[in-house]
């Protein structure tokens, strides 16, 4: 077999990275067709199939894990040991970001960073997998929500979480309108992380013998609150622009805060990037902002 080029297994580590070859082709500055391409000429050079495609993206076979593992290595070390040559655009920062968190609190706030910062350029990268700033060394900065604590980085806390029940309207109808002092009598959803014991422990509510049903998907959960199915325990920050639309009902003023918060996380090499110090400064004081509306009781609005 000929000496394989260099690009080409350039392209296909970027793609078992990613999993996406959308993805992929934008670090490479390449078009889909191109890279799938070049994925596929090297399949066929080693007489191999190294992905599976599926219409949520790729994964790799089994030869295509073993070459993964038997290369990836010395192409981290090429970034590495390039990366400290390399210019940094200080006025373009990479924020990786939930979907999630993105929809319901970033971007509405975004026109007022453009107003502040007109000369930042802001990419994101919406994904549900925490970033690895190693693997990933066009990422600046990530936007996450958990405990605080993820490896070799900086954790700023910006806000707290809390969870209250939601409904439905039209449930909120077929009960007679919204509770007084309980939630007794109205079917309750169990949830992906059993908050309803939280929630029962700090505010007196005895449990129900059952649930109307349990899932362990939040997606799956949310579109049953929707459909009027049940009560479920909701994220304020992924809830509030449903709440706010009136396509869900708040069905008491109680709160609860989680034990879980969002954090802005970067890696060491971010803290000299002029860009990312502006966008920091300008996130903590949106947080600051929402916070304190979450602490007056304000609506939940951007």
């Amino acid at each position: 077999m000929s000496r394989l080029p260099l690009g080409l297994l350039q392209g296909f580590v970027l793609v078992a990275r990613t999993g996406k070859l959308s993805r992929a082709a934008e670090q490479l500055n390449l078009t889909v067709s191109a890279l799938s391409h070049q994925v596929r000429n090297l399949e066929e050079r080693l007489g191999r199939s190294l992905f599976d495609r599926g219409p949520r993206g790729v994964t790799l076979t089994a030869d295509g894990a073993n070459l993964l593992e038997a290369i990836g290595h010395h192409f981290e070390g090429i970034e590495h040991a390039l990366g400290r040559y390399q210019g940094r655009h200080h006025d373009t920062v990479t924020l990786s970001v939930l979907p999630s968190v993105a929809s319901s609190w970033l971007v509405p706030r975004l026109p007022r960073l453009v107003g502040k910062h007109p000369e930042l350029e802001l990419s994101l990268h919406s994904s549900v997998s925490v970033v690895d700033f190693d693997r990933e060394p066009t990422v600046d900065v990530a936007f996450r929500y958990g405990l605080g604590a993820w490896p070799r980085t900086k954790a700023e806390r910006l806000f707290d979480e809390y969870i209250v029940p939601i409904a439905s309207p039209s449930l909120v109808r077929r009960m007679g309108g919204l509770p007084d002092t309980s939630l007794a009598g109205w079917p309750l959803l169990g949830d992906p992380s059993g908050r309803w014991n939280d929630w029962a422990e700090a505010f007196g509510m005895p449990l129900p013998s059952r649930y109307v049903a349990r899932f362990d998907n939040t997606e799956h959960l949310q579109r049953a609150v929707l459909e009027g199915m049940g009560v479920a325990l909701g994220r304020l920050v992924m809830a509030r622009s449903l709440i706010e639309c009136g396509a869900l009902t708040v069905l008491c003023k109680e709160r609860l805060r989680v034990t879980e918060a969002y954090y802005l996380v970067y890696p060491k090499r971010s803290e000299t990037h002029h860009g990312v110090a502006r966008f920091r400064e300008w996130l903590l004081g949106e947080a600051k902002e929402y916070e304190a509306g979450i602490a007056a009781g304000l609506p939940l609005s951007a």
